[in-house]
């Protein structure tokens, strides 16, 4: 079967994704917090992105590579942090460390992934990325960096917009504790699907496997906005930005940027790129859209910049581009996919934005992405 012919485009994989994971798993990936009100203006105000496509520009075949941290990557975007990507389908971030991998895009494990450094090392490409929430503790920052750099993450990533955990009230609603609680409620939920439940069987409920080691695992299950993750980390500043910098000797991204006046200290830190980010509207509601964001960053600052929240294709990716971002990253996309097909999804998701691009890449007679139009702002 050609997945294209079913799955054309990111709405099917999420529709598909919905009816085969639990609803309390579907919650914790698709749901926002507050009233949702910030993941429904990024979706608005990429919308309002526009192009003048262009004519007689001839036959050519795009050229999709991107730079960044002195790598040639042979496309624009690459897979961003979800933590518990487990609780979506076993072994996620396995599967998308191996598909990433077999593309030549980058991989971005959390740290409140259901699998640890060291289970994702033999499935790493040359870029792999280590996400970290900043543990309060010294020791344990000495420690996760070490466990990174040895497992073959080259860059570190830190998350800077958490200070406080968010209320993803929705997600609250769900039922959804960690470690998972199997109530009546839930367990009725996981029975109407049931390739979700052979398929979490066999590889038993998730666990944050990189923070076993640093805090005993709790036999009274806490919130999904309050677990051991939280209990361990801190609220960082600038010195801890600049202690990171001085114990990670590969590229340092902060991840969470939304004000430009953040770019010169980030600049005088060391850090290597600014990753533009309202954390897909799951951290607070009445945060600019990250679209909108992205232009006066890109003002203020000469650093390669990053993007993320609301992606849905390669129009998407196109329009983040041609405001100042250098890489696009994406987080729900690749989760939907993996819930709806499997791992073949996660190569489908890949090939069709791929194929997204190239299309609107010949619609705007950019033959490389440094050649992409001014863009418009539609009404």
């Amino acid at each position: 079967m050609d997945l294209h012919s079913t799955y054309p485009a990111l709405v099917d994989l999420r529709a598909r994704a919905q009816k085969r994971i639990p609803k309390f798993v579907w919650e914790y990936l698709d749901s926002g917090t507050g009233h949702e009100a910030t993941k429904t203006r990024n979706r608005t105000c990429l919308d309002r992105i526009g192009f003048a496509p262009a004519i007689l520009r001839g036959e050519f075949t795009p050229d999709l590579s991107a730079r960044l941290f002195g790598d040639d990557l042979p496309l624009p975007f690459g897979v961003a942090p979800v933590g518990m990507s487990g609780l979506i389908w076993p072994d996620a971030e396995g599967h998308l460390a191996r598909c990433a991998a077999r593309a030549g895009i980058p991989y971005t494990l959390s740290t409140v992934a259901t699998q640890s450094p060291e289970d994702l090392a033999p499935h790493l490409g040359p870029a792999a990325w280590f996400q970290m929430y900043p543990p309060r503790d010294e020791d344990i920052r000495w420690d996760m960096l070490a466990r990174a750099k040895l497992a073959g993450f080259k860059t570190l990533v830190l998350t800077v917009d958490v200070p406080v955990a968010s209320r993803r009230e929705r997600q609250t609603r769900s039922g959804l504790t960690m470690p998972p609680r199997l109530t009546p409620r839930l367990m009725g939920q996981i029975a109407l699907r049931p390739a979700w439940a052979l398929a979490m069987t066999q590889r038993g409920l998730p666990k944050m496997r990189t923070l076993e080691k640093y805090a005993p695992q709790t036999a009274t299950p806490l919130s999904s906005t309050a677990h051991v993750g939280y209990l361990l980390r801190t609220s960082p500043d600038w010195d801890y930005v600049a202690w990171l910098r001085d114990a990670w000797d590969g590229p340092f991204v902060l991840k969470g940027v939304l004000r430009p006046e953040d770019a010169q200290p980030a600049e005088q830190a060391g850090v290597d790129a600014l990753w533009v980010s309202n954390h897909a509207g799951r951290q607070f509601d009445a945060a600019p859209a990250s679209i909108d964001a992205l232009p006066d960053i890109r003002a203020a600052t000469k650093l390669p910049l990053i993007f993320d929240s609301g992606i849905e294709g390669g129009l998407d990716i196109l329009r983040a581009l041609a405001l100042g971002a250098d890489f696009v990253m994406l987080g729900r996309a690749f989760h939907f996919a993996l819930a709806a097909l499997g791992p073949k999804g996660v190569d489908h998701l890949v090939d069709m934005l791929t194929k997204d691009l190239i299309s609107n890449m010949g619609q705007l007679g950019a033959r490389r992405l440094q050649d992409l139009p001014p863009p418009l702002r539609l009404t």
